[in-house]
């Protein structure tokens, strides 16, 4: 039913102005208490087996929605109700900002893809900090903060930045994510490099102990699929040695040759970074890479090209213990958390191991045992 929504409606919609009109229906039905407890019954069904601990933090399931969809936190009881077991929020900058000018956001059908360059556009961290403390929520849920530099602030003054976003909303996170992947804010990937990431991962740990006493909230950092495998391997060092609590893998990509893109040249062409199903490949294995690297040491969240349950189940395999989507949410529809973790419960039940947590860098272990 829905795929057949999407090509008589949201297919012949503008990408963002059909984004907004499904958050607010999304919204709409959150609100409204009957309403919102039939949807949660029939799209977010409860398995005790996929019950996840992570972060320090218990979940109903692995599966959550990746930031870059809820960018102000208007929308996180209408993302639970639909299955989430997470939602990251954000991507949220010091400063308020508009983001790039439109049109900044283009579907690749045919790829089952997005490339976006919408650069970072949110109410500011003041304005979202406010809105979660103001929150009454309705549905029990992980929301994760994912904060990221003001555009127009000079690359040598980030820190202070992401320190002023942390100071806002460290306490109203339950993690943190420090976003300095995305290809849409100028000079910012050049933050992935250890050299410049140490000091900035530091300023963010201190300054969120600092702003919160009573209890430590978890770090993690996002990193791009383009990096090379030695900056991978360079990033996962620099998590173990300050003792950051995850890595996300990973952002959007640059990247278009060798993706075997079916889409117009002119589309492909579009600048920005590319997300979906052409992802896939390359950030599952820069999730093996980590998960080789740094073990059970810290957390790992996969995400990038994540359509369906064997997606997640391989994520989960190669390391993952979290698991998050976005881009197919777009393609599949309100059931998409749904079959994932239908899929999920039913791929652990005819797997050799008892627990999903057993389950996690299983594969990247026996590669490596080999």
């Amino acid at each position: 039913m829905y795929k057949l929504f999407f090509r008589l409606v949201f297919k012949r919609m503008d990408p963002e102005q059909a984004h907004y009109a499904a958050f607010r229906w999304i919204r709409l039905a959150a609100r409204v208490p009957v309403l919102r407890t039939f949807v949660a019954a029939a799209l977010a069904p409860r398995f005790k087996e996929l019950r996840t601990e992570a972060l320090g933090l218990r979940m109903h399931g692995p599966f959550g929605l990746a930031a870059g969809f809820d960018k102000n936190a208007i929308a996180i009881d209408g993302m639970a109700m639909l299955g989430f077991d997470h939602i990251e929020i954000g991507t949220v900058t010091g400063e308020p900002q508009p983001g790039n000018p439109k049109k900044r956001l283009f579907r690749l059908v045919a790829d089952r893809a997005l490339i976006n360059r919408m650069g970072f556009n949110n109410e500011g961290s003041a304005a979202v900090a406010a809105r979660l403390a103001a929150r009454n929520p309705v549905f029990r849920t992980t929301v994760g903060v994912n904060i990221g530099k003001t555009k127009v602030v000079p690359e040598a003054e980030a820190a202070a930045d992401y320190v002023k976003s942390t100071e806002a909303l460290a306490g109203h996170a339950d993690y943190l994510v420090v976003n300095v992947s995305s290809p849409n804010t100028p000079g910012l990937r050049n933050l992935q490099a250890t050299e410049s990431l140490r000091p900035l991962l530091t300023a963010v740990r201190e300054a969120a102990d600092r702003t919160v006493t009573t209890r430590r909230v978890p770090l993690l950092v996002k990193i791009a699929p383009d990096l090379a495998d030695e900056d991978v391997d360079a990033v996962a060092d620099l998590a173990v040695e300050l003792g950051l609590d995850g890595i996300i893998a990973t952002n959007t990509t640059i990247a278009r040759e060798a993706l075997g893109l079916k889409s117009a040249p002119d589309l492909v062409g579009e600048t920005g970074g590319l997300s979906g199903a052409p992802l896939k490949e390359r950030s599952l294995e820069v999730l093996s890479r980590l998960y080789a690297r740094v073990g059970d040491r810290i957390t790992l969240v996969g995400v990038g090209g994540v359509e369906n349950a064997e997606d997640a189940w391989q994520r989960i395999l190669a390391g993952a213990t979290l698991v998050q989507g976005y881009s197919a949410f777009i393609y599949e529809g309100p059931f998409y958390a749904r079959a994932i973790h239908k899929g999920l419960a039913a791929r652990l039940a005819t797997s050799p191991y008892a627990t999903l947590a057993e389950a996690v860098g299983a594969e990247t272990r026996k590669k490596a045992a080999l």
